[in-house]
């Protein structure tokens, strides 16, 4: 069974030397259907995976109470806009200082959307973000110090003009000079640098590396603005009582809140991982839309090699016919050409693993992520390869072991 199927192959290997140039064109059209497929499917992994480390960083045992926007409901009247009251400080202050679970609180608000910073003569683009934060901040949001120091409780509390600077802010002010100890323009107020943070990138506009951060009572005083909301981050200890965890924050704010039993909560709690869960969930379409054009392509690749399959019988017409004169069966003739157009197959197959390995491999080294070899993906495309030399080659396969071999011989 070993000989034959070498001897098989081997010659499935001369045939395919000897019309290089088709089959050739034929393993690229299958390798780009693999691309199409692995590439893509390793991308969307590796994607994932450096989603799930951008939010990991965020804190992966994170959840945050904000105020609930605004929503439909239906009377009498129509459809009628139903508001929500904001969060006040006292709430937020009365949460953290009351919460027992194990973890860590931290009270922070929007001061503006689009502010700009002034160092000399620098000064940033007019979109800058500007949060007020606590002390805990950072440790809630993932954020870590890259130099300088936090803030303290007492310039949190107190609202000294102190500043923390992201990453591209840093750079963007402060070619040469250290940061640490100059005085900044944020707005029309001045403030020492006393920290920069390490870069985050910018996740989905929600500030990033062009982040500043002030202490909160500042903001309260220089920022303050009719309804301004304020934002309970917690951070658990132990992600294994999370759910415990958000149950507890939830009721302790109904009562702060003083929600009755029969009303539903007039807030939102938002994990961390909510906005990785949503992309994930989108991906999927994506992931579908790359496994049918890859299947297209396939489907090209199977035609086209069925064809070089057909015109290789026809081609080889005598040859078949002297190797049934020497006792070759039906079943050995049918076995050469299956094995042929699979040996196509899976070398098309093997390029374009490499041709998607190279995109992963591009995809990680660009985004920072770790690089996991697919070797599922890579199994997966290179079993549907094999289908397709099987499905491709079965037809031609079964005609040219059904030839006459008297026919055969006198082909010219």
């Amino acid at each position: 069974m070993n000989s034959r199927f070498s001897e098989n192959l081997r010659i499935a290997i001369s045939s395919i030397k000897a019309q290089s140039l088709r089959a050739f064109l034929t393993m690229l059209i299958i390798a780009l259907g693999i691309t199409a497929l692995v590439g893509t499917l390793t991308a969307i992994d590796v994607l994932k995976g450096s989603l799930s480390s951008n939010f990991t960083s965020m804190g992966a045992n994170t959840f945050t109470i904000r105020n609930k926007e605004f929503r439909i409901r239906i009377g009498k009247g129509g459809k009628k806009p139903q508001k929500f009251r904001a969060i006040t400080f006292n709430e937020a202050m009365d949460f953290s200082e009351q919460f027992n679970s194990t973890g860590t609180v931290s009270v922070s608000t929007m001061a503006s959307m689009a502010s700009t910073l002034k160092f000399k003569s620098q000064k940033t683009n007019p979109n800058i973000q500007v949060y007020g934060v606590d002390q805990n901040y950072l440790a809630t949001s993932g954020f870590e110090i890259e130099k300088g120091r936090n803030f303290s409780r007492l310039e949190a509390s107190s609202g000294a003009h102190v500043v923390l600077l992201g990453h591209d802010i840093t750079t963007t002010l402060f070619k040469k000079e250290n940061p640490i100890g100059q005085q900044i323009s944020v707005g029309a107020g001045k403030y020492i640098v006393i920290g920069t943070l390490k870069t985050k990138g910018s996740s989905m506009g929600f500030g990033g590396d062009k982040t500043t951060l002030l202490p909160i009572e500042n903001v309260r005083q220089y920022f303050a603005k009719p309804n301004m909301t304020f934002t309970i981050s917690v951070l658990s200890k132990d992600a294994r009582i999370m759910n415990n965890t958000v149950s507890e924050a939830i009721g302790l704010f109904r009562i702060i809140r003083k929600v009755k039993i029969e009303e539903t909560d007039n807030f939102d709690i938002i994990k961390s991982d909510s906005f990785a869960k949503a992309l994930f969930e989108n991906l999927k379409y994506v992931t579908i839309g790359a496994t049918i054009i890859a299947f297209i392509t396939l489907l090209g690749a199977a035609i086209g090699l069925m064809n070089i399959m057909l015109v290789s019988v026809t081609e080889r017409t005598r040859e078949i016919g002297i190797r049934k004169a020497l006792g070759a069966t039906k079943s050995s003739i049918r076995n050469q050409f299956l094995t042929e157009a699979i040996v196509i197959c899976q070398l098309g197959g093997l390029l374009g693993v490499l041709f998607a390995l190279a995109i992963g491999f591009a995809i990680s080294f660009f985004m920072q992520s770790a690089f996991v070899m697919p070797w599922g993906w890579i199994g997966l495309g290179l079993t549907i390869c094999f289908l397709v030399g099987l499905i491709a080659g079965i037809y031609p396969a079964i005609k040219a072991s059904r030839l006459d071999p008297i026919e055969a011989l006198r082909y010219e």
